[in-house]
């Protein structure tokens, strides 16, 4: 048996096929439920436009599109890109990107979902992502970030469990470690043995208005889920941004 371990975790793990069968059962009715809060909290116009940043295979983006918006979807992840691609319309596109870079364009709003912020190595590239968020902003437009709520996330660890998807037993380690929490998922597929790790920087929302601050933008609203109820730093499971 062969071992494949990665240290840019988020460039190759987000790549393969097996982080989308760990994750398929993620809940699309809880999803599409946030979406139709977000936008109507945020009134987008009709025909809006939505930046969707770091969309993996476009769960989000799809069904923004199907309400009636105009909708980009970019990721870094080319396989991820690739399997969006299917559902593209004359509204809806997806693009290969890297999200602390500026997209070509500017929208009504950015959206970057899923604690899909917090996985590079320095705050610099973190803060370029919410400097890029802005740039992708026009001057009116309201951005995103919908992110774990680290305390909550800390306080509630799962050490170990074993998850079995599509008869392949993922095994599963939580822990913290210098500022990240990270989960070692090591399992075995057609006799080969595999070994990746994800760390997202535990940041609180204290660390998010340093950036807010850095970047020049106006944080203006707190949420605490995707009902949009208010955010308590120790009984809340997301912390969703909404800034300007």
């Amino acid at each position: 048996m062969t071992e494949n371990t990665t240290t840019e975790w988020f460039t190759s793990w987000f790549d393969t096929p097996f982080y989308h069968i760990l994750y398929k059962d993620r809940d699309d009715t809880e999803a599409r439920a946030f979406m139709d809060t977000l936008t109507y909290y945020l009134n987008i116009p009709e025909n809006g436009t939505i930046l969707d940043l770091a969309c993996g295979k476009g769960r989000h983006a799809v069904y923004l599109n199907k309400i009636g918006y105009d909708v980009t979807g970019v990721d870094l992840s080319v396989n991820s890109i690739n399997h969006a691609k299917q559902f593209e319309n004359d509204k809806l596109h997806f693009d290969v990107h890297d999200m602390c870079k500026p997209y070509k364009t500017q929208f009504d709003t950015v959206f970057n979902l899923f604690t899909s912020f917090g996985y590079f190595e320095n705050d610099e590239d973190n803060l370029r992502t919410i400097k890029s968020i802005k740039a992708n902003l026009y001057a009116s437009g309201f951005g995103v970030i919908d992110f774990m709520n680290s305390e909550f996330i800390i306080d509630n660890l799962v050490p170990e469990e074993v998850k079995t998807v599509d008869g392949i037993d993922f095994y599963l380690k939580r822990y913290v470690e210098d500022g990240y929490i990270i989960k070692d998922i090591i399992f075995t597929a057609d006799n080969v043995d595999y070994k990746f790790q994800e760390r997202v920087r535990a940041f609180t929302l204290k660390d998010f208005e340093l950036f807010f601050e850095q970047a020049n933008v106006y944080l203006l609203d707190v949420f605490g889920d995707y009902k949009l109820r208010k955010y308590n730093s120790k009984t809340s499971e997301r912390l969703v941004m909404i800034f300007k």
